[in-house]
């Protein structure tokens, strides 16, 4: 069994539920949590710097396994004064005119958002949060992130036919462990009671009573022996 368990995850994603699990199944073996960027959860992971890394898809996946946990909504953050507040959901034609903020480490899978391009990009996604409470763009993020930033003078809306971040548990193709079955599980959903990954448990042998003690079956069915009767006196 091994000492502990490092569990990567990049932001916006929270694992404290699967964590608490963890700690109830396997109290011997302590859960680390490490957060990491998205541009180097596979690395850290494929490195052995980690055991395992709940990490957005696509990414590169040499030498990992990868199992899509849930995909997100995708949002656009403006300013609570913005026309697009007034609206339940837009798409991603609504944004034509605006411009909308690129970030380095942005996690969806496009080359150019819809909408105007700024002229540089921002480094990160909390730079570009800082860029749309000044009022320069608009940013459109899985939903997790806008919650992670979120601002009282923010807010943001559900956008369709935009691409949408998938959340992922990724860990070594070589090198899945008893601990790492016991997440994968967790993650999934599987009772306590599963036995999946797990050896059957030895059959236990029945013991043996002692010989006085084994008694024959009790026969049935066997046909009765007639009596003798005596003959009758003569008189």
């Amino acid at each position: 069994m091994a000492e502990s368990f490092t569990l990567g995850y990049v932001p916006g994603v929270t694992p404290g539920k699967w964590v608490r699990i963890w700690a109830e199944r396997s109290p011997g073996v302590p859960l680390e949590l490490v957060q990491v960027t998205a541009a180097e959860a596979a690395g850290r992971v494929r490195d052995r710097e980690l055991d395992a890394v709940l990490l957005r898809l696509p990414t590169d996946r040499d030498g990992l396994h990868a199992i899509p946990l849930y995909t997100e909504t995708t949002v656009v953050v403006v300013p609570k004064d913005h026309l697009v507040a007034a609206a339940d959901e837009i798409t991603a034609d609504d944004l034509a005119d605006e411009l909308v903020l690129h970030p380095l480490d942005d996690t969806l899978d496009w080359a150019h958002p819809p909408g105007k391009p700024a002229l540089e990009r921002p480094a990160t996604t909390g730079d570009a949060i800082e860029l749309v409470a000044a009022g320069v763009g608009v940013l459109v993020v899985p939903q997790s992130l806008a919650r992670l930033h979120h601002r009282r003078d923010l807010t943001y809306r559900p956008v369709t036919g935009v691409p949408q971040s998938r959340v992922a548990l990724s860990w070594p193709e070589d090198e899945t462990t008893e601990e790492m079955e016991l997440f994968i599980g967790i993650v999934r959903g599987r009772t306590v009671n599963s036995t999946r990954g797990r050896p059957p448990a030895p059959k236990q042998s029945k013991a043996k009573r002692p010989a006085e003690e084994r008694k024959p079956a009790p026969r049935r069915n066997q046909p009765r022996r007639p009596t003798r009767r005596g003959r009758p006196k003569r008189r």
